[in-house]
């Protein structure tokens, strides 16, 4: 079993930024590679970013290309998604995801309980 904790987010002035974190704990927490979806209010979870273990490969949706940037430190089990230049489009609850390497959701084994954004215009 695979304990996923995020972190900062928080409320923003459009064009502003935030990096979450997500903490990855329990056994093989190493072993996974990592994403992010994102939910806002009536609407479906979209794929956001994810991240390969070695961190050599990534992949971004297409609304977040060129602003979100997303990194892995492994001694720490955790990921960090640096989301700059945000939208007010972009707000909505932030989750990490474990165990694929895919924009498909259906792929991912686990899940933390999700971290508010929220950007005001």
């Amino acid at each position: 079993q695979v304990q996923l904790v995020e972190s900062g987010g928080g409320l923003v002035q459009a064009g502003g930024s935030l990096r979450l974190s997500c903490a990855a704990s329990g056994r093989a927490a190493s072993n996974y590679p990592m994403g992010w979806f994102r939910q806002a209010p009536g609407k479906e979870r979209e794929f956001v970013t994810t991240v390969s273990l070695s961190g050599g490969y990534t992949l971004y949706g297409d609304s977040v290309k060129g602003r979100f940037t997303i990194s892995r430190d492994n001694a720490k089990n955790t990921v960090y998604p640096q989301m700059n230049n945000l939208k007010p489009e972009d707000t909505a609850v932030y989750y990490c995801a474990a165990g694929g390497l895919s924009a498909d959701k259906s792929v991912y084994h686990y899940w933390g309980q999700g971290t508010q954004v929220t950007v005001s215009s």
